[in-house]
C-alpha cells in the first residue's frame, strides 16, 4: 500500500512586513539615541555647577582686589572675565568701581570703552569717551580712539565734531596734523587749508608748522600761495632766532623746486649776510652746493668767499 505525502507549496507572496536595510539602520539609531540620552535633571546640575564656578571665581577676584586695590590689571581682568560670561552689567559695575579709585588712569577709560565697542554697545562707548575727554582733555589717545570709533561706524560728521572739541583745547601740532590728515582722507582740501590757517595762528612761533603749510600748498600746485606763506612766516621770526635758518633753507629749496634760481640765490645771500655764522652755518654749506649746481664760476667763487668771510668774522 502506498502512502502519499501531501506537500503544500510555499507561499510565495510578499511578507506583509518587510525588513529592509533602512529599518535596520533606523532601529539601530533609535537604540543608540536611547542609550546616550541624558536625564533632564542633568542639565539642571550643569547650570548649578556653572553658577558655583562663577561664584567661586568672583570671590577670588574680590579677594585679590581687596588685597591689591591699586592694581589696575586686576580690575581689568575682573571686568573682562565678567564680559566673557556675558554679564555685561556686572562688567560695567567693575569698571565703574575701578574708576572710582583711579579716575585719572586713561588706560582704564580706554579698556572700558573698548569693552563696550567690542560688544557693540556704541552709545555706551560714546558716553564713556565723553566722560573721559572731559576729565582728561590732555590725553591725546582718548580723543584719537573716540574719533576712530566714530569713523569706523561711518559717523564722519561726529568725528569732525570731536576734532573741533579737541582743537578748542589748543593742543600741540600733532593733534592738528591728525585733524588735517582726516580731512585729506576725504579729499576736503578747503577744510584742510582752513585748519592750516588755524594751526599757524595757534602755534605762530613753530617753524615746522609754517613749512608744512607751505608744502601742502605746493603739493596742490598753489605755488603763489606757498610763497606767501613763507613770506608771512619770516615776518613772525626775528633774525636772532635760531629757528629762522630752517625757514630760510626751506624757502630757498622751495624756489629751486619752482625753477626760480635767482629768487633762491637772493634768499641764500640775504640770510647769510644777516644771520651770522652761529645761525647760518648750514645755509653757507647749502649755498656753496647750490652755486656749484646752478651758478657760474664767479658765482661759485663768491659763495666760497662769503663762507670764508663768515668764518673769519666768527673767529
Amino acid at each position: 500500500m502506498s502512502h502519499r505525502v501531501s506537500v503544500k507549496p510555499k507561499n510565495k507572496a510578499a511578507n506583509p512586513i518587510q525588513i529592509t536595510a533602512e529599518h535596520i539602520v533606523a532601529n539601530a539609531r533609535h537604540l543608540s539615541d536611547a542609550a546616550v540620552q541624558r536625564p533632564a535633571k542633568r542639565k539642571l546640575v550643569d547650570i548649578d555647577e556653572v553658577d558655583d564656578y562663577r561664584l567661586k571665581k568672583r570671590k577670588e577676584f574680590e579677594d585679590n582686589i581687596s588685597r591689591h586695590r591699586g592694581d589696575t590689571s586686576l580690575w581689568i581682568k575682573y571686568a573682562q572675565w565678567e564680559a566673557l560670561q556675558k554679564e555685561f552689567n556686572r562688567a560695567r559695575s567693575v569698571w565703574e568701581r575701578a574708576l572710582e579709585l583711579d579716575y585719572k588712569n586713561h588706560k582704564l577709560w580706554l579698556n572700558y570703552a573698548e569693552f563696550e565697542m567690542k560688544n557693540r554697545f556704541i552709545n555706551h562707548a560714546r558716553n564713556i569717551f565723553d566722560r573721559a575727554i572731559t576729565i582728561l582733555p590732555r590725553v591725546d589717545q582718548l580723543w584719537l580712539k573716540y574719533i576712530h570709533m566714530e569713523e569706523m561706524v561711518g559717523n564722519i560728521a561726529g568725528s569732525r565734531q570731536i576734532f573741533e572739541r579737541w582743537m578748542d583745547w589748543m593742543p600741540d601740532q600733532q593733534a592738528w596734523s591728525s585733524y588735517i590728515n582726516f580731512e585729506l582722507r576725504y579729499k576736503e582740501l578747503d577744510r584742510a587749508r582752513c585748519l592750516y590757517e588755524r594751526l599757524v595762528e595757534c602755534h605762530p612761533r613753530t617753524v615746522s608748522v609754517w613749512i608744512k603749510y607751505a608744502k601742502f600748498e605746493m603739493k596742490n600746485s598753489e605755488l603763489d600761495s606757498a610763497r606767501r606763506i613763507y613770506e608771512r612766516a619770516l615776518d613772525k621770526f626775528s633774525l636772532d632766532d635760531r629757528e629762522t635758518q630752517k625757514l630760510f633753507l626751506a624757502f630757498a629749496e622751495f624756489e629751486v623746486l619752482c625753477h626760480e634760481i635767482e629768487r633762491a640765490r637772493c634768499i641764500y645771500e640775504f640770510a647769510i649776510d644777516n644771520l651770522g655764522k652761529a645761525k647760518a652755518e648750514e645755509l653757507c654749506s647749502k649755498f656753496v652746493a647750490f652755486e656749484f649746481q646752478y651758478g657760474n664760476g664767479k658765482q661759485i667763487d663768491d659763495a666760497i668767499l662769503r663762507k670764508r668771510s663768515l668764518n673769519i668774522q666768527a673767529d
